[in-house]
């Protein structure tokens, strides 16, 4: 079961007076002396706060440097940080729930903590008060991307929420679990270390839950850095590359694909949409297929995840092609001819993460599938939809989470993720 945080009732002034040190988070934030406060931990921990961090080139990957931990990915600018680039190994997903009573200015002071320790995490530097300053020094890579629910956009103005941005329609396959749905506020904490995920998640959970509280947590990983090629495609728990047809980060595509045009209100220019969904995968029952069944049913090799009609990954899928005998080589209902749009143009940029919670009870594995699109609804739903028509995979795949969030845009120093908003 997701684990629930109860709000703190206190006020910041009780906050304060009880406060160990006689000093709380807000009023080192809001009262300007963050600087003081980093230098106080760094001096009560019985060492120099620095930082191993180092900059990454436009991949999101060290260059030169096998110092994984010292990667850093800037956390300001015009987008958020951790959609456009080389997805890290491992990432948390956090959905929480705002209290009652929280308004406009009670999501503005959350924000505006959640940005300043985001911006710290990222960089290699620790969370004002950091109780365990030495886990921030290794970021590896690590992302914070902030993400808003319909429920949060209503609590500041019901007028502006974008009409995209709902639970998505009701699908026959659908298996959905309260536990694994919804959400008012989503943070995705990724790097291609757990323990910096671990820490950034803390410190974060700290910042939000006088405000929130959480709905769910799902965790997943990818493969290792260094374990395959950069920018190789990842494989899922069924052995298939995952994302082939994926617009490249700085490419076009990807621009046209996960920035716009939006279909938005003015608040969300340079923003984006994201939608996340949990997809249990049947292991057990997959494993009793041959070779030649698997790839059928996706329409790829499995080796080299060519398109069964052609010989290497990237190769558009000939979906005319007939054997000898006058059948279909792509089966119609195979996955990649089902969720392929009619000009073979990619339509969402998909990123999936594996998660495996197998334990005595039996079999409990599968995908936290996320997409970056526009518009949900002009480029997801329409995907879904044939999907749900008829789809072999569907045989062994079924969606038991959903929830649809709105990515604001990045930010400026000195600025905070949702200002356009709140």
């Amino acid at each position: 079961m997701p684990a629930h945080f109860e709000s703190d009732p206190r006020s910041p002034s009780d906050a304060a007076r009880n406060s160990d040190s006689g000093l709380s988070r807000r009023r080192l934030l809001l009262g300007g002396a963050a600087g003081l406060g980093a230098a106080g931990l760094g001096a009560a921990g019985g060492f120099t706060l620095g930082t191993a961090a180092s900059a990454v080139g436009s991949d999101g990957l060290p260059g030169d440097s096998l110092d994984v931990g010292a990667s850093v990915v800037p956390f300001h600018g015009r987008h958020q940080a951790g959609i456009e680039l080389q997805p890290q190994a491992h990432s948390a997903f956090l959905a929480f729930d705002l209290v009652p009573g929280v308004d406009r200015d009670g999501i503005r002071r959350m924000l505006r903590l959640i940005t300043d320790d985001a911006s710290r995490l990222t960089s290699g530097r620790p969370a004002l008060a950091d109780t365990e300053p030495e886990l921030a020094l290794t970021p590896a890579r690590l992302t914070v991307t902030v993400g808003f629910g319909p429920g949060l956009v209503e609590r500041v103005d019901p007028s502006v929420r974008p009409s995209w941005l709902a639970p998505l329609p009701a699908f026959s396959v659908d298996r959905l679990k309260k536990e694994w749905s919804g959400g008012d506020l989503l943070l995705e904490v990724a790097a291609d270390d757990p323990l910096s995920i671990a820490h950034a998640s803390r410190m974060l959970v700290k910042d939000i839950r006088r405000y929130a509280v959480m709905r769910w947590r799902q965790d997943g990983f990818r493969n290792a850095v260094g374990s395959v090629p950069h920018g190789a495609t990842q494989r899922n728990l069924f052995g298939q590359l995952d994302g082939t047809a994926n617009p490249a980060p700085g490419s076009e595509a990807f621009s046209r694909v996960v920035w716009g045009p939006s279909s938005g209100p003015a608040w969300m220019s340079g923003g984006t949409s994201y939608v996340i969904r949990r997809i249990a995968m049947n292991l057990d029952t997959w494993d009793e297929l041959d070779r030649g069944a698997r790839e059928q049913a996706v329409g790829r090799r499995l080796d080299s995840g060519a398109p069964l009609t052609g010989t290497s990954e990237f190769e558009a899928p000939d979906l005319a092609a007939r054997t000898a005998a006058g059948l279909p080589v792509i089966s119609p209902i195979a996955h990649i001819a089902r969720a392929r749009s009619a000009d073979g143009a990619p339509q969402i940029m998909r990123r999936g993460y594996n998660y495996d919670l197998t334990a005595a009870g039996g079999t409990n594995a599968g995908q936290i599938f996320g997409s970056f699109q526009a518009d949900p609804v002009r480029q997801f739903v329409p995907i879904q939809r044939r999907l749900v028509e008829v789809d072999l995979l569907n045989i062994w795949t079924t969606p038991i989470g959903s929830a649809v969030f709105a990515i604001p845009p990045g930010c400026a120093e000195g600025g905070y993720v949702g200002e356009t908003l709140v």
